[in-house]
């Protein structure tokens, strides 16, 4: 009984906003590892509802990516529909040496950068400190780097996700985001099955 009373409690604090951004998220991770076109609309709607959740939780990294996401997703639903007349999906393609080499750079610069600018926005008036701004930083870089490779169908974005999504479950553990943190655990599920699956497609390429 103690563990339903405790369960009830639980949900009685998750609010309907973050319930249908979970919903809306799982559904587009997994729409995009199973090479569905249909996960961008429903990315856009689900980066729309973050952005409020995040400024809630004073993850203003986050909050500032939905934004980048959502030109991102916009810009993915238009890559994916150009596929070759020859080809039922867009192709998937693997990372190059100059596009790693380009990343790196992006997340070594990126993290530093903003990780002290959030802490430079402290001294203003009704600006809440951010919360973990380098490890939000760090995320937020790898995750601009990871969302570009998706739009661009590059096989190994995936991996990217799996790495910061794992960080990600911690840092909502602890920011009291109990249900973004159990969605981001199940993205790290589905980003291995994507990836999986992605490489079965880029094989068959091959062929």
């Amino acid at each position: 009984m103690q563990i339903i009373h405790a369960l009830q409690d639980w949900w009685q604090h998750q609010t309907w906003l973050e319930i249908i951004g979970v919903i809306t998220g799982l559904l587009c991770v997994y729409l995009a590892a199973i090479n569905n076109i249909w996960n961008w609309p429903i990315a856009i709607i689900s980066v729309g509802i973050y952005i409020f959740i995040f400024l809630d939780a004073r993850l203003y990294a986050d909050m500032g990516l939905q934004f980048y996401f959502l030109g991102m997703n916009i810009y993915g639903w238009y890559f994916w529909s150009k596929r070759p007349a020859t080809e039922v999906k867009t192709p998937v393609a693997l990372i190059t040496t100059k596009e790693l080499t380009i990343s790196l750079l992006i997340v070594a610069l990126v993290t530093p950068v903003l990780g002290l600018l959030l802490i430079k926005l402290a001294p203003i008036k009704h600006y809440q400190p951010a919360s973990y701004p380098y490890l939000d930083s760090f995320c937020t870089a790898c995750s601009l780097v990871a969302q570009v490779f998706l739009a661009r169908k590059v096989l190994e974005n995936w991996l990217i996700w799996i790495f910061v999504d794992i960080i990600y479950v911690g840092v909502y553990i602890f920011k009291g985001l109990d249900l973004t943190a159990v969605m981001y655990a199940i993205y790290v599920a589905i980003a291995l099955l994507g990836y999986l699956d992605w490489k079965k497609d880029y094989k068959k390429q091959l062929v």
